[in-house]
């Protein structure tokens, strides 16, 4: 990027990054919040409703053990794509520029699987859809991530931090509330999501400019190539392995609350399960509209201050917090009470720590692999919470030891905030 012209980045797009303000434009923010809500929207309604309810229609008998094995083949192919996708970006030639490619490929693929996932009558075709939504899922996030560290100064990054932090909680209401005004067609469910989420990627494609990449060299050259892919050195990296450390341990809480609550509200606080649905979407609301508040405001005053690190540190002291008043919840409205805290803290933290992280890339000229070994902290703890929550639910005699499960999120959100700490080079 140094020494780049600006109008020489520029392809068809027009929502052009202009260095000499330092500003990416209101088109730019607009459309990576489209395809951030729109795409992890789209993800999410399958993953939290409609691959259940599509399992359920396929083989009713079975349809726990289909869930899992689709979501399973699906989570393994997010894990090895997020840094592949990455790297084979950074160094993707050609006049198209090395991050359109990836936008229009996922667009292509997000469509694709909606399509295999609504028409399917198999476990084979519901398997195939699934993975083409999941592979359309991290070629679109990735690359659309890589752009804020491409094209917008790192004292300017708050607003599309912002934006890239709040995709989750965002997205799983706008693909939520997308479904449910469709609710009595489970095909159109799928459809309208995905559909949405590929017309998005495509107008950032047409509407936002993309420089090619400087390499010369074959995008891969060989399995050693491939291998360090998904390495990142943390003796010579310091700074970036303990923002990925930190990062796992928040979502390792994060993901306890996601995979358990449901449970959690049937099992101790006694919401029928004919209800319990409709209580996680509210939840799901009151957390999203915490983060919606909070993170603008933080990452609007971590730029003033040119502070990052008190901002990260405080809010996964207060996400902690939260998940320990939802291991003492004992009604709907004291888990809501939770929820609304942990939105608190989740929404400053994903918010500001994407800032801190683009600062501490290993190579900021080519983010895109680094920035998808980061969305590995992510996604593992979906598996290892899974792997690990038998064990501390089987404490005691109950077997539904959901206090130990949330403590321990709450020891490992606190490490989160203490893995910040050594990161220097950063405020």
């Amino acid at each position: 990027m140094h020494g780049t012209d600006p109008q020489e980045m520029a392809g068809p797009g027009t929502a052009m990054l202009d260095r000499r303000s330092g500003d990416p434009g209101v088109l730019f923010h607009l459309l990576l919040a489209a395809v951030m809500f729109t795409v992890n929207g789209a993800l999410l309604s399958v993953s939290v409703l409609t691959l259940s309810l599509k399992a359920a229609q396929i083989d009713s008998g079975r349809a726990t053990t289909v869930l899992s094995l689709v979501a399973s083949v699906g989570a393994v192919a997010t894990v090895v794509l997020y840094p592949l996708v990455g790297r084979l970006s950074d160094r993707t030639p050609g006049r198209f520029g090395r991050r359109r490619p990836y936008l229009l490929f996922g667009a292509v693929l997000i469509a694709l699987g909606g399509a295999c996932l609504a028409a399917a009558g198999t476990i084979a075709m519901l398997v195939v859809g699934y993975v083409l939504l999941s592979i359309g899922y991290v070629s679109t996030l990735v690359v659309a991530s890589a752009l804020v560290p491409d094209q917008v100064p790192e004292d300017r990054r708050g607003p599309s931090s912002a934006i890239v932090g709040l995709g989750t909680p965002v997205g799983a209401v706008l693909g939520l509330f997308l479904a449910q005004l469709v609710a009595s067609d489970l095909t159109a469910m799928i459809l309208l999501p995905s559909g949405l989420a590929a017309a998005a990627c495509l107008a950032m494609v047409v509407l936002v400019s993309d420089r090619p990449s400087h390499r010369v060299e074959a995008p891969l050259l060989g399995l050693a190539d491939v291998l360090s892919t998904y390495w990142v050195n943390p003796l010579r990296y310091p700074a970036f392995a303990f923002a990925w450390v930190s990062r796992l341990l928040l979502f390792l809480g994060v993901s306890a609350v996601n995979a358990y609550q449901a449970f959690y509200l049937i099992m101790v606080l006694h919401v029928s399960p004919a209800a319990v649905a409709g209580k996680i979407f509210l939840a799901t609301v009151v957390l999203t509209a915490a983060s919606m508040v909070t993170a603008p405001v933080a990452t609007r005053l971590s730029e003033r201050m040119g502070l990052r690190k008190p901002f990260v540190i405080s809010a996964a002291v207060v996400f902690a917090v939260g998940l320990g008043l939802v291991s003492s919840a004992h009604s709907f409205g004291m888990f809501l009470l939770a929820m609304l805290v942990l939105g608190a803290g989740q929404g400053v933290y994903l918010a500001v720590d994407f800032a801190l992280v683009t600062q501490v890339l290993p190579d900021p000229e080519n983010p895109a692999k680094d920035l998808g070994i980061m969305n590995l902290a992510n996604t593992l703890p979906s598996s290892l919470v899974p792997a690990v929550a038998p064990a501390l639910l089987a404490i005691g005699s109950s077997g539904q030891n959901f206090t130990a499960l949330f403590v321990a999120g709450t020891v490992a959100a606190l490490l989160g905030a203490v893995a910040v700490v050594p990161i220097r080079g950063i405020r």
